[in-house]
């Protein structure tokens, strides 16, 4: 895991790795979520939110790969 995220990253205490990839992985997920809807037929607003949905699951793998 050392070699994916820089070393100031990793020597975070967790709750601050969380907030992190919360403060820039969410506004990344929303925003691309929002703009790809039209093209696949869905409303905006719910491309953003599916865009949220995708965007947690990178800081769902970093939990798991802690806990284990």
């Amino acid at each position: 895991m050392s070699g994916l995220l820089p070393r100031w990253f990793t020597a975070k205490p967790f709750a601050v790795q969380i907030l992190l990839l919360a403060l820039a992985l969410d506004p990344i997920g929303f925003v691309s979520g929002y703009l790809l809807a039209p093209s696949f037929g869905v409303e905006p607003l719910i491309g953003g939110v599916y865009g949220l949905v995708a965007a947690s699951f990178p800081m769902s793998w970093h939990v798991m790969s802690h806990a284990a």
